[in-house]
């Protein structure tokens, strides 16, 4: 059983908010078909998936050879993931038939031992496990298991979670202490994660432990990955990887003893999210204490404003505390979606909703930009600077995309996203002991096991343009609602009187003792931020939010050569005109400015500074290139 933190089931949660909305039922009516066009390749002029030929081959239903990554298995398994959620909450009944094709070829791939890699079994079918530094098989492996339990829970059916227990059990069997056991770990954490929620769902102690053993026996000495690197030898998968940093891993020392976050951005954030997890399980105050520290070694020297994680292009990871580039940054939308997964997990450890301030920040900023409002283009990477004369192939810029892709050759973000907007719900609303805990300022309904009896909740919350918040109960309950970091001395109502709740951990805790309505005005107001000296790239510049949101400057408003244009000292800033065409009714940010000249005609002469007066436009970091092409750019020069 789940200790503490319960999120609400996904068919227990109906999100109305205009913008949150938007993206949910796209996920259901428009993504879930395409990818699913993707990964049968069927969509012309796109990277060639072939996810599920793979599989046919695997179960000797189709001749060819294996093609794509060696994870490329797990592109079915997240949208599996993502299927199941819609399905759950109501949207995606029509997908059933579908998500059984899928399954069913999927457990006849499997092999007679409960294996289930096509990779290996088309390519290396003598090698299983023999690296596990490179391979990704229990990367692999996890992303199935939790589309197993996701698509369980939706439906009850059994099929692909008794294919997913075969496989975790063999894994239990191979891994460990034992004497006839591999005393290995994954080289891309994420079966640790997957075992959690399997575990909670079958009670079985063995997936905890393997859970366990993974997270504790990584980094020990003697270092499995240098002594499996010394039997492979020059047959490695990764040429990049040939020079290998066992940071690059998070296997320099074991999770326990680290305090700073290293290496791969999305590997070590699966791991600290699986560490939280297992702290939480395990009453373990040990992993707990280092799950706090990497924490604030994230979030506090490593994160860029919009929630982003990942400074370096080279290897997608975390460099030197505040190296945060602009315009090179990587900012892997996996990163993100990690990122909001290991603050969903401090906070159900700490019991402290300070954590969903950048589980926020994640998802209004990065993850939301990691789609388009379509639903059919993905960024893989997300900078706050782009120019997109530089993002050319073959060169130091080359991540870079400066308009979305219709698909990738390395996939893992498209179907992420995806399996994360359609479990939203999880991130808004939890139950804690009789308690219902609000998490997110999203517009919905939900359904609430209170300890009288079934209560329905409606929120209506209008951060962008009032500010407000308002919550009402048709009985009684006790609610903890978030107060978060960018309120301005919040003010809280309950049934038109005003009312001053007690703060505890950064909830307000308000007693209802039958059906009553609570108003929060949060005084929201678009608000200038800087960024600590230590970000040398953002002296002397600010950036501009609007309660959770980061706003972004684009040349479709402000015309190119962003960074030439300087904030008037103390600009005020008014609410335009809502984005047109695009969803949420998120309004523009105007305000006066400057364009700087150097007055200079050759490459370089003697300068002639002026200020030209001009109107700057910002408009949310989330939805930029949603419109034309061009140049963006979120932290803007201050004239002083």
């Amino acid at each position: 059983m789940q200790k503490g933190y319960r999120p609400l089931g996904h068919n227990r949660v109906e999100i109305t908010d205009p913008l949150f909305r938007h993206y949910v039922d796209m996920i259901a009516e428009k993504v879930l078909p395409y990818q699913w066009d993707i990964l049968n390749d069927r969509i012309q002029g796109t990277e060639r998936s072939h996810c599920l030929a793979n599989f046919r081959i695997a179960a000797g239903e189709m001749d060819g050879e294996f093609y794509g990554a060696v994870f490329q298995d797990s592109d079915v398994y997240k949208w599996l993931e993502a299927v199941s959620y819609s399905i759950e909450s109501g949207k995606g009944s029509a997908f059933v038939p579908l998500a059984e094709q899928a399954i069913d070829l999927i457990t006849r791939a499997q092999q007679p031992d409960g294996y289930l890699n096509t990779y290996y079994t088309l390519v290396k079918p003598r090698e299983r496990w023999s690296n596990l530094r490179e391979g990704h098989e229990l990367y692999c492996a996890g992303y199935l298991i939790e589309a197993a339990v996701a698509y369980f829970n939706a439906t009850g059916s059994k099929k692909l979670l008794n294919a997913a227990i075969r496989f975790a059990d063999l894994i239990a069997a191979t891994f460990g202490p034992g004497e006839n056991q591999l005393h290995g770990y994954p080289g891309h954490q994420e079966i640790e994660l997957a075992l959690i929620r399997l575990y909670r769902v079958t009670q079985d102690p063995r997936y905890l432990e393997t859970a366990r053993y993974f997270i504790h026996q990584r980094g020990r000495e003697p270092n499995y990955f240098i002594q499996e690197m010394k039997q492979i030898q020059n047959t490695g998968i990764f040429p990049e990887l040939d020079d290998f940093d066992l940071k690059y891993a998070q296997a320099h020392i074991p999770p326990v003893e680290q305090r700073s976050i290293e290496g791969h951005a999305v590997r070590a954030i699966y791991m600290c999210a699986a560490m939280a997890d297992l702290a939480r399980e395990c009453d373990d105050a040990k992993l707990a204490e280092a799950s706090q520290a990497l924490w604030k070694s994230v979030t506090e020297k490593k994160m860029f404003i919009t929630g982003g994680i990942g400074s370096s292009g080279f290897l997608e990871r975390f460099t030197t505390d505040y190296d945060l580039p602009n315009g090179s940054a990587y900012c892997e939308t996996c990163a993100s979606v990690g990122l909001m997964m290991f603050g969903q997990r401090m906070a159900a450890l700490n019991k402290d909703a300070s954590f969903y301030d950048t589980v926020e920040k994640a998802l209004c900023n990065t993850v939301l930009a990691g789609i388009s409002a379509d639903g059919l283009r993905y960024f893989y990477v997300n900078p706050l600077e782009v120019w997109p004369d530089i993002c050319l192939p073959h060169t130091s810029m080359a991540h870079v995309k400066p308009v979305r892709q219709q698909w990738f050759s390395v996939a893992c973000c498209p179907t992420n996203v995806a399996r994360t907007l359609a479990s939203l719900g999880q991130y808004i609303y939890a139950e804690d002991e009789g308690a219902l805990c609000i998490h997110q300022f999203i517009s919905s309904r939900a359904e609430h096991q209170g300890r009288q009896g079934p209560v329905r909740i409606s929120m209506e919350a209008d951060i962008v343009r009032r500010g407000t918040v308002r919550i009402s109960s048709d009985g009684p309950v006790n609610l903890c609602i978030r107060v978060p970091s960018w309120a301005d001395h919040p003010v809280f109502q309950v049934d038109g009187s005003a009312f001053e709740p007690e703060i505890r951990n950064s909830y307000a805790c308000i007693d209802l003792v039958a059906a009553g309505e609570i108003l929060i005005d949060l005084h929201v107001s678009p608000r200038w931020v800087a960024a600590s000296d230590s970000v040398r790239e953002n002296a002397g510049k600010t950036a501009l939010m609007l309660g959770p949101f980061v706003y972004c400057l684009e040349e479709a408003d402000n015309g190119d050569n962003l960074p030439a244009l300087i904030l008037a000292l103390d600009a005020g800033v008014r609410r335009g005109e809502s984005l047109d065409c695009l969803p949420g009714d998120m309004p523009k940010l105007e305000y006066p400015g400057f364009r700087f000249s150097s007055g200079v005609g050759s490459l370089y002469g003697s300068p002639n500074f002026t200020l030209g007066e001009t109107s700057i436009t910002a408009v949310p970091y989330c939805l930029w290139c949603n419109r034309a092409p061009g140049e963006m750019l979120v932290w803007q020069k201050q004239r002083l």
